[in-house]
Formats: structure tokens, sequence, C-alpha cells
């Protein structure tokens, strides 16, 4: 499809071009020429109907605005295409149409679609100023009473997690405080690998009940040589649920550190929504971001893959008798983050997701997936597996999907890793809000300030890069092999406590030993309690199910 609609686009597009912007306010309007935009990109030229704008910002911010007009996004205009054609980019689109409108004042959606489309052809590429250019009517209507509200809410959403952000800081430094003096030179560094060596075997598993098939890396710790003829004791399980648009080798340094630290790693690849969907996606051979039914698929995925383990088990030489299946841990990130939860036993919530799903405002970007649950016409509420004794769900999502009475039911230790400048899955919507509604004993969190959506995330240098999505360090955000070594830590620590009970790990779950890791450029901190009642957070703009929290918004 995406060929086909980019040539009708740029048949139809032919010629036409946008020549004004005009800002509506009720019955007052002002316009700005866009060559007068065009020009001071190039040039820095302020024109007359520029510099009445231009004057209530600072020298910095202009510098910004002038540098974010050219600033090019690569996606060729078969990508953009497809996306724009999906259930989740119509939702974009409406909702941005409800700012830029026609002369008529009706919704932009279609000429934004276009523009888009047309400027992600042009040479110079898709930006800012070229989408502009490329609107396919003479004039733009940019309804700014709106434009107002929905930077509000960001700019208040904003706010809320700094002051979140900083609260975490301080009961973190309380908390260190409480657990006294911590030396870290008298413990071993978890950052760096373990002493078991390991090998990795690729095996692929298919379920018929689902006509489902996926590959699985097995990463398998290798026997310790041993006076005694005993058997080596079976090693515990973690398995790796990765997220959205990624694959089975995004996470596979962390599977890697797990494994010399003795444990099985088992990273199995979701098929219906990793970075091969993502592909199909661009190139025109599917037509959606992923199904819905993958909320439902992938925890399926990991009770098919512990299923299947367990059978090798008795029958495969090679691992026969050296996995301990009653001893599981999850990690996932973001749609991953999510499964580790369903796993853990928080049921899906459809009364609440269908609630949450009625506003139309929401800053909730991951709405856009959770949402489409609601599409199913059957859906396993009940997704927990016996076997899993512990999770780390990093950057999850699922806030609505789950909902706070749900997360509530999880009564296994829970870690939940979240980055400040998360703009996929907000910080305070999807993961500090939740953590207040756990109930669990066994509850951590660990804050990356400044750490986004990908901070985690690796592509290894001879990983098929035609395969996964290309990051801009941008949006990867600082640092992020120091967000990596985080992760090796912490996740050691958390699962040899809690899935090997290895409890000499425990002094490494504290808010001390977190300040101890934390760098300048990336700080880290580590809270097992929070009371965002001390906020005094303002929930009006937010969903039903973080105003239906708010009884149960302290977490001691």
């Amino acid at each position: 499809m995406g060929i086909g609609v980019v040539v009708l686009v740029l048949q139809a597009g032919a010629g036409l071009a946008a020549e004004r912007i005009t800002l509506s306010y009720g019955l007052l309007e002002r316009s700005i020429a866009i060559s007068s935009l065009a020009t001071y990109a190039e040039t820095g030229e302020v024109a007359p109907d520029l510099r009445a704008y231009l004057r209530y910002l600072t020298p910095e911010q202009r510098q910004q605005f002038r540098q974010g007009l050219v600033a090019r996004v690569d996606l060729s205009a078969v990508a953009v295409a497809q996306f724009l054609y999906t259930d989740q980019g119509e939702i974009l689109l409406r909702r941005l149409g409800e700012v830029v409108k026609t002369d008529a004042n009706l919704s932009g959606f279609y000429a934004i679609r276009s523009a888009l489309i047309l400027a992600a052809a042009d040479p110079g590429g898709l930006t800012a100023l070229n989408v502009l250019e490329n609107f396919p009517l003479p004039n733009i209507q940019i309804d700014l009473s709106r434009t107002l509200k929905i930077l509000g809410d960001l700019q208040r959403l904003i706010r809320q997690t700094q002051d979140a952000t900083a609260l975490i800081d301080a009961q973190a430094t309380l908390e260190a405080e409480l657990e006294g003096p911590l030396d870290p030179s008298t413990l071993p560094d978890l950052q760096q690998p373990g002493p078991v060596g390991w090998k990795m075997q690729t095996i692929r598993l298919t379920d018929p009940r689902r006509n489902r098939s996926f590959p699985v890396d097995l990463y398998l710790p290798q026997p310790v040589a041993r006076q005694t003829r005993l058997p080596s004791p079976a090693a515990p399980v973690i398995v790796i649920s990765h997220g959205l648009g990624s694959d089975r080798t995004t996470y596979a340094y962390l599977a890697r550190h797990l494994a010399s630290y003795g444990f099985a790693v088992a990273v199995p690849e979701h098929p219906g929504s990793n970075a091969s969907q993502l592909q199909a996606l661009i190139s025109g051979t599917a037509s959606q971001v992923t199904s819905p039914v993958e909320f439902i698929d992938r925890p399926l995925d990991i009770q098919y893959l512990l299923d299947a383990l367990e059978q090798l088990s008795q029958t495969d030489p090679a691992i026969q008798g050296r996995l301990n299946l009653q001893q599981v841990g999850v990690v996932g990130q973001s749609m991953g983050g999510y499964t580790a939860l369903a796993l853990a036993g928080a049921d899906i919530n459809l009364p609440q997701l269908a609630t949450d799903c009625l506003q139309e405002d929401n800053l909730n970007l991951s709405l856009l997936l959770q949402c489409r649950v609601l599409e199913l016409p059957q859906v396993p509420i009940r997704l927990r597996d016996e076997r899993i004794k512990a999770i780390i769900a990093l950057n999850p999502i699922g806030s609505s999907l789950l909902g706070p009475e749900h997360i509530a039911q999880i009564q296994i230790p829970v870690m939940i890793v979240s980055g400040s400048a998360d703009t996929v899955a907000p910080a305070l919507l999807e993961q500090i809000r939740p953590f207040t509604w756990l109930q669990t004993a066994s509850r951590y969190f660990l804050m990356m300030q400044g750490g986004t959506h990908f901070s985690t995330i690796d592509v290894p240098p001879d990983a098929d890069t035609g395969a996964v999505i290309p990051l801009p360090s941008e949006v990867v955000g600082p640092d992020p092999e120091v967000a990596r070594d985080y992760l090796r830590a912490m996740s050691v620590a958390f699962f040899q406590t809690y899935v090997a009970n290895q409890i000499s790990y425990r002094p490494y779950l504290g808010a001390a030993y977190a300040r101890s890791l934390s760098h300048l450029l990336l700080p880290l901190a580590l809270v097992r309690s929070l009371n965002l009642e001390q906020l005094a957070v303002d929930t009006s703009d937010t969903s039903t199910s973080q105003r239906a929290s708010s009884a149960s918004a302290t977490n001691r």
C-alpha cells in the first residue's frame, strides 16, 4: 500500500503549497508568511510579521526554534505513509487536526497527512519547515486556544514529573541514611562479569494451538569443575522480554551478564511486535504497528517457553537437569514490562481501560497501544504464571490496561525501572504512580534521572542493523552504557536475592548502593516506598485510573 499511496499523494500535491499560517484565538487572528519562517531558518533575518512573536523568546529559545525548523528526521515517504495509515497514526492525525485546521475551520486530518508524506519525499527531507511548505492548502489555520491548552497540559505533566523525581531523590537520600554507612569497596562490583562460563544456543519453538513460531536464545551456565561426583545444582532461569520494535539481540548484553552469575537465561523473540514487524510496516508488507493480540500472545509466549524448557530438560541431554524451572525471574522492557507485570499476577482490567480510553486529550502515547486491546473479541483476563518468583519491569506500559486494583494483586518481588525523560511511556503516568499501587512487601523503584524509554537498549555491532530500527542519540538519551551498567548490577542483585535465594546480595538492594553507582550525567536513585500525596499533585488532567488511585497513593 505504501508506495501506491505515496505516488497518489505526490500527484495530488504537485503545485500546491501553503503561503501563510494564521493563528486564531476566538475572534482574534494574526498571520505569518511561511516565507518569513524560511528566511529566518536560512539566514536568521527576522521579518516584521515574525518579529511580533520572537520578541517573547529568549536568545536561546530563538536559536532552538530556528534549528527546529530545519531539523531533519530520516524517514522515507513510504515509511511515513505506512505509519499514518495505521490505527495509531490516524489517532494522532485526528488529534493534530483539532489544532491544525483548514480555512473552513475543519479538521486538518487529510492535509496534515499529505504534508507529512510530501515533506518526507522532498529532497530536503522531513523537517518542520518542509511540512509547512507542503501543506496542500494556501492557509494553515492554527487554533491557538487549543494549542495553549495542550501546551499547558504538557507543561503540567513535565512539572509534576520533575516534582516526583525530586521527591524520589529526597526519599532515596533518607533511605540511604537509615540504612547506615556503606563502603562499596568492600562489595564485589556487580557491573563486572561474574565468574561462571556459559554457552549460547538458539532453539525454535512452535505453539500449534496459536500457530505461532518463534526463536529463543538460550544462555546456559557451564558446570563448574567439582571435587565430588555430585551433580551441579540446577540453575534458576531468567526470561528477557524485549520491547516493541526490538528483538532478542537488544538485551543480549544483559543475558550474557546474568549467565556469568550462574543464571540460565532465555530470550524469546516475540514475532508480532519485534523489529521485523516494524520493518514490515515500513516496507509496506504490514498494515499496523502491532496487533492488539500481542498483549495476550506475549505472556503466552513465555508460558509456552517455560513448558517447552521443562520438556527439553527431561529429553535433551544438553539441558537435562540443568534448569530450575520453579525458580524463574522475568525482565521486560516497555511492552515487555507489561508482559512481566501480567505474568506476575496483574490481571487485565477491561472496565478500567474502557474508561481511560474515552479521554482523547491524554498525553500518554502508550495508550495508543493499550486501548487497542478493547478491539479484541475475547480477552483472557488472568495470565499469571506461578513459576515466576520475581520480575523487573523496565519502562513498562500498562497503567490503564492493568489498573491500580489489579497491579495491587501482585504478591511477588517487583522492581520498576524508569527514566524521567521517557516520552513514550511517561514516567509519572506509567511507572511512578503504578509503583505506588503495588502492595507486595518486596518492591523497588529505580529512577534514572534524564533517562529515556530507550536508555537500556543496546544494538550490538554484529546485529542485523537492517532489522533493528536505529535510534538517534537524542532519543536514546545521555550515556546509555552507564544505564546498561546500572541494569547489569541491579538485575544481578535483585535476581540473586529473590530467584536464586542468595541473601548475601541483599545489601546491594539499597539506596546507598544505588548512590554509589550513580554518575553525574545520569543520576541514579533507588527507593522502596513513595508517598505521592506529598506533591499535592493536581490529578484533574490525568486518567480515571490515576484519579481513582489517589486514595492509595501512599506506598509504604
